[in-house]
């Protein structure tokens, strides 16, 4: 089984869109947050069946690590 980190980002009109960091491209939405985890986990289904039907290999990220990084206002 591979992991992925999903970043989800509540949108201002309602629901959230996610992304997968490590998978360029791959954004899913959903109108709540338990909805926008089941259409990301099938983009990042669809996402690995393509990469694998081209020959492309993908490793998870489950050893990357997320931080923040805080930029002063100007």
């Amino acid at each position: 089984m591979k992991r992925f980190k999903v970043l989800f980002k509540p949108e201002p009109e309602g629901g959230y869109t996610a992304s997968v960091p490590s998978l360029p491209g791959c954004i899913s939405y959903g109108e709540t947050l338990e909805e926008a985890k089941k259409m990301v986990a099938d983009a990042i289904s669809c996402y690995l069946k393509c990469m694998k039907e081209h020959g492309e290999c993908c490793t998870d990220d489950s050893m990357c690590v997320m931080d923040e990084i805080s930029i002063a206002d100007e």
